[in-house]
């Protein structure tokens, strides 16, 4: 399959610090591929170094094949779009929409075809004469895309496009932009510390921290099979359990804490009795019920009290506090209304199959 960026054992340092640590990737062709992680780990770094706004220190950079090494960015088949989009908003829609045309020299009625047809394309027919601030967060957003995707760039690149737009409007976008990239097939490489964003409109994700990438997967893969406890924590809930392994079972783990909580947990890696480990356990796979005979045969049994009541529809979740130990856990409630009732202080029972646990040796991490 056709890659349309690699990026080859690429290092960034700024003084001591090193911001990009001999990281390497391929995306293909007509892909989504978003870069995920917190705010200083690098991503932007990174992408700013795919554009060419960055020299690397080490590593190269191919696109379309091709070595970009000392290649200008303005020389370079890859467009961007910012957080903040840098519409000219002394500029009509058309002339934004067709600038990076008029700049190569383009003829001007090439130009008009070209944007009239982009912005068909992109939902904003007839917008060419309108104003910048006539339009919404989300007219705004398409016209900055439609201003890079007219140029028909080989890559796409998107720096935290969505996150100075409104909640509704930024859910709303993600669905838009996955649609847009289906019917461009350009390839877009997306970079944001929104898991959710980066779930929904990727087909690849890389989980970055610290300069390097803890894992590099399918949205799936990051989530029911995350490599690193960061990966566990970063990509959706999780409940954290911490502890030394007590006893290994093939593939399972017997951990104990230190207010001496039991938990039973699948392994991931490498682990021996006595090292230090980490569980994760998803609210979603923690039964809830009133009395513990109600519980699955195979999951592990506890007791507990619920302590808060998180109502939020779809994704209502309650927090119990482990009658024994005191240790808090975040189990979702189900969608049927089922446990509509329950009330805080109220003793229930809880649990959970060991395979639907991870363990990880503590401080491990992905390459």
């Amino acid at each position: 399959m056709q890659q349309d960026l690699e990026v080859e054992r690429v290092t960034k340092r700024y003084g001591i610090q090193t911001a990009v640590d001999a990281l390497s990737l391929s995306v293909a062709h007509g892909s989504f591929f978003s870069i995920l992680g917190p705010s200083g780990c690098g991503k932007t770094t990174l992408l700013r170094i795919v554009a060419g706004f960055l020299v690397p220190d080490d590593g190269d950079v191919w696109i379309g094949g091709r070595s970009m090494r000392g290649v200008a960015p303005n020389r370079r088949p890859v467009n961007m779009v910012f957080q903040h989009l840098a519409l000219f908003p002394m500029m009509t829609v058309g002339e934004n929409v067709g600038y990076g045309l008029a700049r190569r020299g383009a003829a001007r009625a090439e130009i008009a075809g070209r944007v009239d047809a982009m912005l068909k394309r992109v939902g904003l027919p007839g917008a060419q004469d309108k104003r910048v601030d006539q339009l919404s967060g989300g007219q705004r957003q398409r016209v900055a895309i439609a201003r890079s995707l007219v140029l028909e760039p080989a890559l796409l690149l998107l720096d935290e496009p969505l996150g100075a737009l409104d909640l509704k409007l930024r859910e709303h976008m993600k669905i838009e932009l996955k649609q847009l990239q289906a019917d461009f097939g350009t390839t877009f490489v997306y970079i944001t510390h929104d898991q959710s964003e980066a779930l929904v409109l990727s087909d690849h994700v890389a989980v970055m921290n610290a300069g390097r990438f803890e894992q590099v997967g399918t949205p799936q893969e990051l989530y029911y099979q995350p490599r690193t406890p960061f990966v566990a924590g970063f990509v959706g809930a999780n409940n954290r359990v911490a502890g030394r392994a007590v006893r290994i079972d093939g593939d399972g783990v017997e951990l104990a804490t230190a207010d001496g909580l039991a938990v039973r947990a699948r392994m991931s890696g490498t682990i021996a009795a006595g090292d230090a480990v980490e569980a994760f356990v998803r609210p979603e796979v923690v039964h809830l019920a009133r009395e513990a005979a109600e519980l699955p045969s195979l999951a592990q049994r506890f007791s507990g009290r619920v302590e808060s009541l998180l109502f939020d529809g779809a994704n209502s979740a309650v927090l119990v506090r482990e009658e024994r130990t005191h240790a808090e856990i975040r189990i979702a409630l189900p969608q049927t209304g089922r446990f509509a009732d329950l009330e805080v202080r109220e003793k229930v029972a809880f649990g959970f199959e060991p395979q639907r646990a991870v363990c990880f040796r503590a401080g491990s991490h992905g390459s």
